[in-house]
Parts: C-alpha cells; sequence; structure tokens
C-alpha cells in the first residue's frame, strides 16, 4: 500500500510523503501546565493508530525569497491557503486507506486541536521525522535537505499494516547559527536539537508568537502568528530557494 498512497499523493500536489510506527509516540494531553490562549481547556483525544504518513509540501521558492525583509502578503496567502491543500492531502489518504478496508484519522486543521503551548498529541513533525524525511532544526521548524525548512506538514493515522524502513534523521544543522542570529523575538537559543531534547529546552515558543504577530500586525495589518525570517536564512531553504 506505501507505493500507492505515495503515488496518489505525489501525483495530486505533494511534494514528500514518509511512513513510519508510530504507537509509542503519542503525547498525554496536560491541561494544568502552562498554556496560550488558543489552547483548548477541556479534555479531548484523537485515534491512537499504530502507523503513521507524512505528508510535506514545498513552499514556492520566489514567496520564500522575499520575505528578507519581513513577511509579504504572497507569504500569506501561500501559507495559509497551503494549509487548505495539506486538508485536501491527507482526506484523500485517509479516504483511500478506508476504501481497502483499514481506518484512518487525517490530522486535517479542523481534527489537530492544541494543548499546553501548541502542543498535539500527534505532532506532524513528530511524523515527519520518524518517516525519516528531516530533522527539527534549531529554529524548532522541520527541515529537509531538499527544501531546507520552506515546507508545510500535514498526516494520516492510520491502522493499515504500513511498511516503514527509514528511521529518525539526526540534526544537520551542525554549528549553525545563521536563525538565532535572525530571530527578531530572539526565541532561538542555539542549542542544536537531539531527540531526546523538549522543545522547550531549546526554543522559546511564546517569544517566537509575540513577535511574530508583532511583525504581522505592522507589515500585514494581520492578526496572525507569521514572520518566517528563520526560514528565509536557512542555509538549506536558500539552497532551494536557489535552485534552478
Amino acid at each position: 500500500m506505501n507505493r500507492e498512497l505515495e503515488q496518489l499523493l505525489l501525483e495530486k500536489g505533494a511534494s514528500m510523503v514518509g511512513f513510519y510506527k508510530i504507537d509509542e509516540f503519542y503525547n498525554t494531553v496536560d491541561l494544568d501546565g502552562p498554556r496560550c490562549e488558543d489552547s483548548v481547556t477541556e479534555p479531548f483525544d484523537i485515534p491512537h493508530y499504530p502507523y503513521g504518513i507524512s505528508i510535506l509540501l514545498a513552499l514556492p521558492k520566489d514567496v520564500i525569497k522575499a520575505i528578507t525583509n519581513g513577511p509579504t502578503m504572497d507569504y500569506y496567502d501561500a501559507y495559509f491557503g497551503f494549509s487548505h491543500k495539506l486538508d485536501e492531502l491527507a482526506l484523500l489518504c485517509a479516504e483511500y486507506i478506508e476504501k481497502q478496508g483499514y481506518h484512518a484519522y487525517a490530522q486535517t486543521d479542523s481534527n489537530t486541536k492544541e494543548y499546553g503551548i501548541f502542543r498535539t498529541i500527534m505532532p506532524h513533525k513528530t511524523v515527519a521525522l520518524q518517516a525519516g524525511l528531516g530533522w527539527i532544526g534549531k529554529s524548532a521548524l522541520f527541515i529537509t535537505e531538499k527544501y531546507g525548512s520552506a515546507v508545510r506538514l500535514t498526516s494520516v493515522l492510520t491502522n493499515a499494516p504500513l511498511d516503514y524502513k527509514r528511521g529518525i534523521m539526526q540534526s544537520k544543522c551542525g554549528g549553525c547559527m545563521l536563525c538565532t542570529k535572525a530571530c527578531p523575538g530572539k526565541a532561538i537559543s542555539g542549542r542544536i536539537w537531539s531527540p531526546d531534547l523538549d522543545r522547550d529546552e531549546f526554543f522559546d515558543a511564546m517569544a517566537c508568537r509575540k513577535k511574530a504577530r508583532e511583525i504581522a500586525a505592522k507589515t500585514l495589518d494581520k492578526k496572525v502568528t507569521l514572520c518566517g525570517k528563520c526560514i528565509e536564512v536557512c542555509p538549506y531553504t536558500r539552497k532551494y530557494t536557489m535552485s534552478t
């Protein structure tokens, strides 16, 4: 089924697709700790299926190159417009699996709830990471060798018996500090990510949100969390945006 699903999703516009066994990586919802204003306050759950399918979309090169001095309306349109495309791909994937007689849960925007400070039960980045599609950067963004951090992600959870061969990829950020130096919110510590390191130990998500919302309000007149500076300066992103 892997080959059929990957071919289907790539034909429909996905940039990368990955598979892995994820049953040990589900988070438990903690409603007692610190939270952001958008986080849920009531208990919730999702199906705990053993396999995950990661779906990635690469953001347009020209759009990313243009955000050197801050987010643009083209970046805003692409970033949030891709949410709809990712939802379509996730639903298409789940529909295909269900037609084969299995269960699937598409982690669309409406099916995904955040608790605490921007945490979910099964993060899209966790599925992509375990599938070996990339690593977590110092910016806490998901980074791929081909597209850098200029990607948007979604995922599908399923009980379909998928094959999985690729494992977790180690960080390739090395000593690079470009995103750390460029972050206007000073949210990136510069500490290199590793699989046993919690996000809060190397990245300040609330500082990122606060500054990004200030920037978006000033440059776009939008009440959204959108900056993109760490994406644009990443050497892996620039290798992608400068390619022909």
